[in-house]
């Protein structure tokens, strides 16, 4: 399928890599070429993409940036952007591709001509991928460590409760092969929200472990991350015993609890009085890097409400800002070196009936092909109790799998 598609110049691949996080739905997905599109860039993107929406009962997957927060909030972002990924674009595709376990389904003019191209798809050669060993960072250790220590300050005072604080590495001469570097990342770090997408020349390489929002009917949940520990490749002993103590660390049980009454909040806009209810509280899942503290909380929607309603109440999600969310919106920008852009933004689909589901775009690589520019982002919750040193090192836990990649011939 991914030879197949490197013929179009928007593609979105959704895979699911076998994982049964409930809800689940599709096992993989790829959409391919553009029938119609909207790109979204100025502060009435939503309104647009509600009325692109509505025009016509179609299958749609894109994307919304994290600075779309600019447009919800009335904020403003000051960051350099090297890689130009738009505030949102969606678009309806020529060919759709879906995997179940056992079925194939495939929405196209010929539906059968395109199975036969996929099974004779054969892998072009790849183009030239150098291995990437000069990554930068917009922060020193030692900056980093100071940075936490400032927004532990703003805690005590009282401006915020809980702030994700992030950091990125960047090649700006990287020459790569995106769907190279897909597969590669999916061997080393497969997981349940991954996705190759192209838009033209930028790419998202994700392999992230987190939902952010999913609609089925009336029906509503979000699944936010917060609490990590390493897996031990060592004695299963040792491993369990990493999984038990996120499971008791209050530390990590405070981050959640905090992100859960968040979604609570933000939820509570959309649904009846009285749906809103956390599901799951303190869930720990395995991952191949890591253990991850999960929570689920869900509700029924109130009649009338719109895609782009929903967004404006939940984005963006409190897993990647924190408590209070415009507060920490603006300490973000105070004190992050970069513009977040698509990272910690949101990739999936809408389907006809306007149902939904969208990951977290996190534990990914962006690649812009025209500049040679990539980065990576990691982040990690700050509250008054965190250590700083620990935080560093969360966050190079997180940044593991990709720097194995880029560091691969």
């Amino acid at each position: 399928m991914l030879n197949w598609s490197k013929q179009f110049s928007i593609f979105c691949l959704l895979d699911n890599h076998q994982y049964q996080i409930e809800p689940h739905t599709v096992e993989c997905m790829l959409a391919a070429g553009s029938k119609r599109s909207i790109t979204g860039s100025d502060m009435n993107s939503l309104d647009r993409l509600q009325q692109f929406i509505n025009k016509k009962k179609s299958w749609l997957f894109g994307h919304l940036n994290y600075d779309l927060k600019n447009e919800i909030g009335l904020l403003t972002s000051s960051h350099t952007d090297h890689l130009g990924f738009p505030e949102l674009f969606f678009f309806e595709p020529e060919y759709l591709v879906r995997l179940g376990n056992d079925t194939i389904v495939i929405d196209a003019d010929n539906p059968y001509q395109v199975y036969h191209d996929i099974l004779e798809s054969t892998p072009a050669e790849a183009d030239f991928t150098k291995s990437i060993t000069d990554t930068n960072s917009r922060l020193s250790k030692d900056d980093y460590i100071e940075t936490v220590r400032k927004l532990q300050q703003h805690i005590l005072r009282g401006d915020c409760y809980e702030i994700n604080f992030c950091q990125e590495f960047f090649s700006s001469d990287a020459l790569v092969d995106p769907l190279v570097m897909y597969e590669k990342l999916s061997i080393v770090s497969p997981n349940p929200f991954s996705a190759l997408y192209k838009l033209n020349d930028k790419y998202l390489i994700c392999a992230s472990p987190e939902r952010f929002i999913k609609k089925d009917g009336a029906h509503i949940l979000s699944q936010p991350i917060k609490g990590t520990a390493k897996r031990s490749s060592g004695q299963r002993e040792e491993d369990e015993l990493s999984r038990k103590n996120l499971y008791h660390s209050q530390k990590d049980r405070s981050e959640n609890v905090m992100v859960v009454d968040l979604v609570r909040n933000d939820l509570s806009k959309v649904c009846k009085e009285g749906t809103v209810h956390v599901d799951e509280l303190y869930g720990v899942y395995s991952f191949p890097q890591v253990y991850q503290m999960i929570s689920t909380i869900s509700g029924d929607l109130n009649d009338d409400i719109s895609f782009t309603d929903i967004i404006r109440a939940t984005f963006p999600m409190g897993s990647m800002t924190g408590a209070p969310k415009r507060n920490v919106l603006q300490l973000i920008e105070k004190y992050e070196r970069s513009k977040r852009g698509i990272f910690s933004g949101a990739l999936g689909y809408i389907t006809p009936e306007q149902d939904f589901d969208f990951n977290v775009v996190i534990r990914s690589i962006m690649y812009n092909e025209s500049n040679r520019y990539l980065s990576y982002q990691v982040g990690s919750g700050i509250t008054f109790y965190s250590e700083p040193e620990s935080e560093w090192e969360e966050c190079r836990l997180k940044a593991a799998a990709i720097d194995k990649v880029l560091r691969s011939n």
